[in-house]
């Protein structure tokens, strides 16, 4: 390859040349939701960022098998090893079977995703559905001496695996500070070192997912999961696992332990990271509770914390501005002037259409496809790849302002480019032209109406004023008067 990628391996902390272990197959893994809740801005985070993985990966030749699960069992209230199950609590609360919640909010995210513009994983493994595989994979690490039954649970030994190996090699934490940090908690006396982790837990009576295992009547572990169904689907080995910032630990450096105590190496080669969304600096999450769903975002619903609706095309070019490696912090001024640069990317797209070509070029864009795949090769560093894009968009303004010159050979290599990095690669579409309804034309327009209606009811010309309530109200809008001027919904 001419320009080989270069990505950041968590594990070894530096960037490395990406080279697949069976080319030109790929196998990747990346951890998906735990399904108790809406999707919020923190999720669409690493759905953005590895779906620009798996369409650059795919761009360059390679034939991916992209593997993204769902956590619908195991993982408990503050990914502990004690306490109620996430799923669970909100099906106890809501008096559902906890499928029932599984199933609607997949269904809510999946929708959450298409609208992002995410490709659909290659797999999408449910953790409930792979308890017998689960079993097996705890069966050899107790074969191989690095875990132990204590009252019907199963735990992982820590610090026996520590000794002939090496835990904390991701995360960097010292082992030694960890078993002296690491409180005796209530409930945990059943473990032979806070530092041990449940590969299964037994079901108290109150629990309602569990299943039968030669141990107990019980339910796998949160870490267990991942190491199970990304071995099944992408061998003893695989290419490239990815995440979130927050999972490297606990949960990723205990899949490492996993995979080496089941089978004798760790099974994945690259491990990458994308960094945290954060709110006034700190985490977006659903158990800080200071999340926006992405719902909430497309709605404006949030009024609280948002200054307006914000479209799908809107958030993940916001995303994409900063490299996935780098903190992003939630404003609405940031949302905004995203919406704006995308828009202005748009115009540029279109107004390229629209261009005529000349003899001869005065403008320089025959360097746009190198230097883009330059960018994309450099850890996919996706701002500079927009960058390079408005740059193409000043190019394109001078020629149709009539200021500069390009020849049909520029054109045709300009227009090719553009079309492959913003659409294929970055994921954007037009939500102007696609159907889907860009919200602040839309929203400006019943805005201006309503304020023609309060004039009109300055003027006392009650006529015009009933005549835009009562067809607004035919339409599906509901108005409503309040003492500062209007507010207006959707029915």
């Amino acid at each position: 390859m001419e320009h080989p990628l270069y990505i950041y391996n968590t594990l070894t902390r530096r960037k490395e040349q990406f080279v697949p272990l069976h080319e030109p197959y790929v196998g990747m893994y990346v951890c998906g939701p735990t399904v108790y809740g809406d999707a919020h801005l923190g999720h669409a985070r690493p759905a953005i960022t590895f779906d620009i993985l798996f369409r650059y990966l795919r761009h360059l030749g390679y034939k991916v098998r992209y593997v993204r699960n769902i956590t619908d069992v195991g993982h408990l209230e503050h990914d502990a090893d004690d306490g109620e199950d996430k799923v669970a609590k909100k099906a106890r609360l809501e008096k559902l079977e906890p499928m029932e919640v599984v199933q609607y909010y997949v269904n809510r995210y999946h929708k959450a995703m298409e609208r992002l513009n995410v490709l659909p994983p290659s797999i999408e493994p449910f953790a409930s559905g792979h308890i017998i595989e689960q079993i097996e994979y705890i069966k050899e690490i107790i074969a191989h001496g690095y875990a132990y039954e204590s009252n019907g649970s199963v735990y992982f030994d820590v610090p026996k695996y520590n000794h002939d190996f090496h835990y904390g090699k991701l995360s960097g934490r010292n082992v030694d500070e960890l078993f002296s940090a690491t409180r005796q908690l209530d409930g945990q006396q059943e473990k032979h070192n806070p530092a041990d982790f449940a590969l299964w837990k037994k079901a108290a009576p109150e629990h309602i997912m569990h299943w039968p295992s030669p141990w107990s009547e019980g339910f796998p572990g949160w870490h267990l999961e991942c190491s199970t169904m990304g071995q099944k689907y992408l061998g003893e080995t695989f290419d490239i696992h990815g995440g979130g910032m927050d999972l490297i630990f606990p949960h990723h450096e205990c899949e490492i332990a996993q995979s080496v105590a089941h089978s004798g190496h760790d099974a994945v080669r690259y491990w990458m990271h994308n960094n945290m969304i954060t709110i006034n600096g700190q985490k977006m999450g659903k158990s800080l509770g200071n999340f926006i769903t992405l719902d909430e975002f497309f709605t404006g619903s949030r009024k609280d914390m948002l200054a307006q609706p914000y479209s799908p095309m809107t958030i993940r070019f916001f995303i994409l501005q900063a490299h996935y490696g780098g903190t992003v912090d939630f404003s609405n001024e940031a949302l905004q002037a995203a919406q704006k640069a995308y828009e202005r990317m748009l115009d540029g797209w279109k107004r390229l259409g629209e261009l005529k070509p000349s003899e001869a070029s005065t403008v320089d864009v025959a360097d746009l496809d190198r230097k883009c795949h330059e960018a994309m090769n450099d850890d996919l560093n996706t701002p500079v790849v927009i960058a390079h894009l408005f740059e193409a968009c000043r190019a394109i303004n001078l020629v149709n302002d009539g200021k500069a010159t390009i020849s049909a050979a520029d054109l045709e290599q300009l227009r090719a480019t553009f079309k492959t990095f913003l659409f294929d690669i970055l994921g954007i579409y037009d939500e102007r032209e696609s159907g889907s309804v860009n919200l602040r034309p839309y929203e400006q327009a019943v805005d201006l109406l309503l304020e023609i209606r309060k004039d009109a009811k300055s003027r006392k010309d009650w006529a015009t004023s009933d005549l835009i309530r009562n067809r607004l109200a035919e339409i599906g809008f509901d108005v409503k008067d309040t003492k500062d001027g209007f507010e207006w919904k959707v029915k």
